[in-house]
């Protein structure tokens, strides 16, 4: 099927693809699109995550990858996300349907977003074309740069998806993803209202810290066991929070290159290693959780009323920083996404999913106000069956 009958299909089956900043692995998502724009329907028809391996991990977790390197990765990668595909659309077929296209995100090895000095860029990895000719199916990807080269962040682009997923008529909603890095979307009844940005580091410095502080034999704290037992450390708590992202307004995004663990922490952790593991590990889910918290208050609260709060990503499994971040918005409900049909683990999955099929309808699906973008326009590159 050519791309010009697909996008006219009544129905389009989309397999989205997302590694996430933390390493997981790989999330890929089956999901069922009828529409576009304001008309598209979305039904989520299964989820799986394939995770990597520790050496792969390692690799990926390298700060100083080469030129070499990276090309390996990105072919490696891209065959990995075929894998994780062709498994997908085996699932498609004993659903009696069958996979259209596949949607990958890959994984952002450096994300710059344009900064006082105008220079900007962005890099994922998990080469398309290798994903293209294991599958046969026509692949998106490269959804960042085309935001970026009309001015924009290029992050974050989840917002057009979380409006689709988790709008009302009679309320406004803010989506939480806490992944690497955590970012909100203040989803309001009219799509042109809806607002998002990066809260700085999630995952990835919670993640680091542990990585860090045992020297990669343990690679996370499951479900914030180690940061229930510690006590914050004020003076380190502080020195987290005094990072200049933290007081910039929106439009703004962030990644690896500020909270990278190599860059935000090893050498903070390092000089007070005096303390118990326990208790550096609670500081920093004491920072993620705070920073979340300020974000809400300074640049959320003041403009609307809220009194929801879903969350999604693997941070909604950390039980610790869940607790930290309801005691400092009290008034608010917090749902997991999950009960809205969406599993926590799914939502960027299923996003770049719909993203995607956006893409091969020519539907602009970034969100100008949310990245800073000086206008609507189509993201994403496709790779023909």
């Amino acid at each position: 099927m050519d791309l010009s009958a697909l996008s006219k299909k009544a129905l389009r089956f989309g397999i989205g693809l997302m590694s996430g900043t933390s390493c997981d692995g790989i999330d890929a998502a089956l999901v069922r699109l009828k529409g576009t724009g304001p008309n598209l329907h979305v039904k989520l028809i299964v989820f799986n995550t394939y995770p990597y391996t520790p050496d792969f991990r390692v690799r990926l977790l390298n700060p100083r990858i080469d030129a070499r390197e990276l090309c390996l990765l990105d072919f490696e990668l891209g065959d990995r996300f075929a894998e994780a595909a062709l498994e997908m659309a085996q699932v498609a077929r004993e659903k009696d349907c069958e996979a259209d296209f596949v949607a990958s995100h890959g994984h952002t090895l450096a994300h710059v977003p344009p900064g006082a000095n105008d220079r900007a860029g962005t890099l994922q990895i998990g080469q398309a074309d290798v994903i293209a000719e294991r599958t046969g199916l026509p692949v998106v990807s490269d959804f960042r740069p085309r935001d970026m080269a009309a001015g924009g962040q290029g992050a974050p682009l989840v917002p057009y998806a979380d409006w689709m997923l988790f709008h009302r008529a009679d309320r406004t909603c803010v989506c939480l993803n806490i992944g690497g890095i955590a970012n909100a979307t203040v989803v309001t009844p009219e799509f042109s209202g809806v607002t998002a940005f990066d809260t700085g580091p999630g995952n990835m410095a919670i993640d680091g810290a542990v990585r860090l502080l045992t020297k990669g034999d343990l690679q996370m704290d499951e479900d914030g066991q180690m940061a229930a037992k510690g006590v914050v450390i004020d003076e380190f708590l502080d020195y987290l929070l005094d990072h200049p992202f933290f007081a910039k307004p929106p439009p703004k995004s962030t990644g690896a290159e500020e909270f990278g663990p190599q860059v935000y922490l090893r050498d903070a952790l390092a000089s007070r290693r005096e303390h118990p593991i326990e208790d550096l590990v609670a500081t920093v889910t004491a920072a993620v959780a705070y920073s979340i918290v300020r974000a809400h208050s300074r640049f959320i609260k003041p403009n609307h009323e809220i009194h929801r709060l879903v969350v999604s990503g693997g941070g909604a499994h950390n039980n610790t920083l869940m607790r930290r971040i309801q005691q400092g918005l009290p008034e608010m409900h917090i749902r997991l996404s999950d009960q809205y049909g969406i599993p926590c683990d799914a939502r960027e999955a299923v996003a770049f999913a719909i993203l995607g099929n956006e893409t091969l309808c020519g539907t602009p699906a970034n969100v100008p106000q949310a990245t800073g973008a000086r206008r609507a326009v189509v993201l994403g590159k496709i790779t023909p069956a």
